[in-house]
């Protein structure tokens, strides 16, 4: 048996004797929240989403051979504080060609005319299709779009699938397009 090892602040120790696996940290997985998420938007999400579908670029480039809408829910950038009044200040946020934005969308803690707005919007872009392919997603490790999966899937949507790998993971092999907020929509925090 060959010793197991670990690097402790800079510094190799053996651990003789004892089995690898026995000196890696256990991950726990994070547990999906009985409702929605209203902790840190940023942070280790869970790897499923009851009701819906999770998947990968892969299998997005596949949804993407038919109907499919995408939905964006990545916070707006916010202006600098010390940005001078009379700058300029023209962020340009980046998605998947063919998503709509919904900035800050996925809050767990949306108040409810914005909630409901933002399932009165997203049911007229689906026709009325509660059976309407959707994806949803932001960032990396981002609880909004896990929220927004988990809002329409409680609204009754029946094709839900969550990109947790986000705008980054499609922007691995594939390129981006500069989006505007959807009509009518608050940008997060205004």
């Amino acid at each position: 048996m060959r010793p197991a090892t670990l690097l402790r602040r800079g510094t190799l120790v053996l651990l003789a004797g004892l089995p690898v696996a026995a000196t890696l940290p256990v991950m726990a997985a994070v547990a999906e929240p009985p409702g929605l998420w209203t902790g840190p938007m940023v942070g280790e999400t869970p790897a499923t989403l009851r009701g819906a579908t999770v998947i990968d670029v892969p299998a997005l480039e596949l949804l993407l051979e038919g109907p499919v809408l995408l939905i964006d829910v990545g916070k707006a950038t916010r202006r600098p504080d010390n940005l001078p009044e009379d700058r300029l200040w023209k962020p340009v946020h980046r998605s998947i060609p063919g998503a709509v934005w919904f900035p800050g969308g996925g809050a767990g803690d949306l108040p409810p005319d914005q909630a409901r707005a933002l399932l009165e919007r997203i049911n007229e872009l689906a026709k009325g299709d509660k059976a309407a392919v959707l994806v949803t997603f932001c960032k990396p490790n981002c609880w909004g779009s896990w929220n927004l999966g988990k809002r329409l899937v409680e609204a009754g949507y029946r094709k839900v699938h969550w990109l947790p790998a986000g705008i980054d993971g499609w922007q691995e092999q594939h390129d981006t397009v500069p989006v505007q907020p959807q009509p009518g929509w608050p940008p997060a925090g205004e």
